[in-house]
């Protein structure tokens, strides 16, 4: 089974930074089932690791994530799944997201190219985002006939607001620039193309200065605070998906994806 996930400890002062590098080496970065599972157990290899305070999340030089990957066997298999099946086959995503948003460690990401879907949802689970000014960001679920799930939706609200979440997910085809991200509030920094990398380690250094129990302490709280209702409504978006999977536009929107085509919806 291939490797898509690199780690590197031990970097930055006194060690304490360490890289997590997801590279398909395609160019396209897609998450298919297998690149989930990969990242949701790296987030998963820092719960012991007192040695690490700060971790960067980075992907390929030209991409950071073209999404789930809707050409994955394992993925398209979805289509003749139960519903039971599929329920269970969907908490995949939402896994993963939980694992990186629940380290102990400060979390940094590095987006070159473009951060797409479940891109974007890996993205708002990390505490920092860096883009270089070439990249951008889209969201484009709803666009396919589906919701964005993975329990994004919170995350998203949190940093940029109602308005603009909304914007963002239900205007699937809109890109979102870097300056407009920045401006939003869905990354935090802006660099220039092919330094988003090098612009998130000199922030990871800051961080890997400061005290590393109090910072994982803030840390958890400002989480644990900022999320507290997050998990009432966090569960439904896996019923959402599942029960949006069945519909006629959902079909619609994949067919028109993969023939390249505008979709025509008609709400069934």
């Amino acid at each position: 089974m291939a490797d898509f996930v690199t780690i590197e400890r031990g970097l930055g002062p006194e060690g304490r930074i360490a890289v997590v590098r997801f590279d398909r080496g395609d160019g396209i970065n897609a998450l298919s089932p297998e690149a989930l599972r990969q990242l949701t157990q790296a987030a998963r290899g820092f719960e012991d690791d007192g040695e690490t305070s700060v971790v960067v999340l980075t992907g390929a030089p030209k991409a950071f994530s073209a999404g789930f990957d809707l050409k994955d066997p394992e993925g398209r298999s979805r289509r003749t799944m139960d519903l039971g099946s599929l329920r269970r086959h969907l908490k995949l995503g939402p896994r993963l997201t939980r694992a990186w948003q629940e380290m102990e460690q400060v979390t940094i990401g590095a987006i070159e190219g473009f951060c797409i879907g479940g891109g974007v949802a890996l993205a708002v689970a990390l505490d920092f985002r860096v883009i270089a000014s070439n990249a951008h960001l889209r969201v484009p679920e709803i666009g396919l006939g589906m919701n964005m799930s993975w329990q994004s939706i919170p995350r998203m609200l949190h940093l940029i607001g109602p308005a603009r979440t909304k914007q963002a997910v239900i205007l699937a085809d809109q890109r979102i620039s870097a300056a407009e991200a920045y401006e939003w509030g869905l990354v935090e920094e802006v660099a220039d193309p092919g330094k988003a990398f090098d612009a998130a380690m000199a922030l990871a250094a800051k961080f890997a200065a400061q005290p590393p129990i109090s910072a994982a302490m803030t840390k958890l709280t400002v989480n644990r605070l900022a999320y507290a209702l997050d998990d009432l409504a966090g569960h439904m978006d896996v019923d959402q998906f599942a029960l949006a999977s069945f519909s006629e536009d959902h079909k619609e929107g994949v067919a028109a994806f993969l023939e390249r085509r505008k979709p025509r919806f008609k709400g069934r």
